[in-house]
């Protein structure tokens, strides 16, 4: 090889100094902020400095309201959904659980479960631990792999919520059974084992299964919101758990009604507000997706809830306020996945069917089998994310959301995205069960799972927490 012609580092030109853009550069980033599209001005090419190289103020205002509407769903929707159907002596006992899985998340989350999940360069399936452990890097410019317009610090945060309510609606099914210590040890590995894998998979910009974006995924499968990451895994997982944890003393025996359908009245309507955050705010921006995913959950959900309730007409003479309630939540699990993708014509569809299926899995195979699934958790998030999953697959339309064309076309073309849907579904399946056998047996010979007989009977609340609900009662 000869060196004669390579100059040495002194004879290299400086580089240059950005240039301030142009007219038609200027108004060609503030057409990519409207459109929510990369910016035109501060490219490689163009080495000009953007006058917007801020994150968008509307985008930015958006994310931080939708995370702020997901954070209520767990505190204080959830909460009260859950707490006003548990018996009194056992209500403080589920808004601890879900006030202790927020802060433990948060933790958990700040160390490393961002960046196990987010990290670009991580692996498919494995994600990166450390790139933005203890969220060093996350700060207020976007990260471009998931929103042009949005705070890193936003994006992070608003994640953090979805992590925070999926291992609280586990605490459904096996609500006032279980030790507090052992909810907490289990939900510190659930985490690890089944949701920051999954959410990577599924999420990360290189995921296995993010066919939208990932154009070498295995499995080129859509979730615009959660049915796979967050119903399915915390739906199956209930089922494993509360199977594992045993029947309430005295299920089957003594009745055991709801405490305060007000309270659950409550929750659901603050479930469902909070879902708008969780829903639209999917899309990273105060775009038309997002627009049409506002859209697509509200329908979804009035009609389920209408279902539910029109089914107990029906079948049981008298609409229940538990079944409207049911119906809702039904609603927005199911519509969930599918909500950014599909358009008002399917999200009726959806809706119909979270009226229907779920009730059949409440009212029949719950009878059938015999478990103790407390609260319905696995009716109507396992079995309503795992449809809502399989319905993303039938019912998704690039004239929605026109992101399906960039590495889905020929498979949306040939109607085979709803084959890619069952790929994923037995994934998330196969991780939830496998995973939280495991982890429970694990709890169970380290701290035990269940309090003993006589705090179980007397309830939760003063043994485990000191405190009663209702003082007098």
């Amino acid at each position: 090889m000869s060196f004669a012609n390579l100059g040495t580092a002194a004879d290299s030109p400086p580089p240059q100094a950005p240039k301030d853009p142009n007219t038609e550069q200027r108004l060609a980033d503030l057409e990519a902020y409207i459109n929510n599209v990369g910016r035109a001005a501060d490219t490689a090419t163009n080495n000009v400095s953007s006058k917007i190289a801020v994150p968008g103020p509307g985008h930015n205002a958006w994310m931080m309201t939708s995370a702020a509407l997901v954070l209520f769903m767990t505190l204080p929707g959830l909460a009260l959904f859950y707490g006003g159907l548990v018996r009194r002596k056992n209500v403080l006992s589920v808004l601890a659980q879900c006030l202790g899985i927020a802060g433990l998340v948060a933790i958990l989350w700040w160390a490393c479960g961002y960046s196990f999940v987010f990290a670009d360069g991580a692996k498919p399936v494995i994600g990166d631990f450390a790139k933005f452990a203890f969220l060093k890097g996350v700060d207020s410019a976007p990260n471009t792999n998931y929103a042009y317009w949005v705070s890193h610090n936003v994006f992070a945060m608003y994640q953090l919520m979805f992590a925070i309510i999926t291992p609280a609606l586990i605490v459904g099914a096996i609500a006032e059974r279980m030790k507090f210590s052992a909810i907490l040890l289990f939900i510190a590995l659930w985490m690890f084992v089944v949701y920051f894998p999954l959410a990577h998979m599924i999420w990360g910009i290189n995921g296995w299964m993010n066919g939208v974006w990932n154009a070498d995924a295995g499995i080129k499968a859509i979730d615009f919101a959660g049915g796979t990451v967050v119903h399915m895994s915390s739906g199956w997982s209930a089922l494993v758990l509360c199977v594992i944890l045993g029947k309430r003393i005295g299920f089957g025996k003594e009745p055991m009604p709801p405490h305060s359908m007000v309270l659950c009245m409550v929750g659901t309507g603050m479930l469902w507000v909070g879902w708008y955050g969780f829903n639209a705010g999917s899309a990273v921006a105060a775009d038309g997706i997002a627009a049409n995913a506002f859209m697509t959950t509200t329908l979804a959900t009035a009609v389920a809830s209408f279902v539910w309730a029109m089914a107990e007409y029906i079948f049981r003479g008298k609409p229940s306020i538990l079944g409207f309630c049911s119906g809702a939540v039904a609603g927005l699990v199911v519509i969930t996945p599918a909500c950014g993708f599909v358009d008002a014509t399917g999200a009726i569809i959806i809706g119909i069917l979270a009226g229907l299926i779920p009730f059949f899995a409440i009212v029949k195979i719950k009878a059938w089998f015999g478990y103790d699934d407390a609260l319905d958790t696995f009716g109507v998030h396992a079995i309503g994310g795992t449809l809502g999953a399989l319905m993303t697959g039938f019912l998704a339309t690039p004239k929605v959301n026109a992101n399906l064309d960039v590495n889905l076309k020929e498979i949306i073309a040939n109607h085979a995205l709803w084959k890619h849907q069952l790929g994923a579904i037995a994934i998330t399946l196969l991780l939830a069960v496998v995973g939280t056998i495991i982890i429970a047996y694990l709890v169970k010979a380290v701290v035990g799972l269940r309090p003993s007989e006589e705090v179980e009977t007397a309830g939760l609340d003063l043994a485990e927490h000191g405190e009663e609900g209702y003082h007098g009662a």
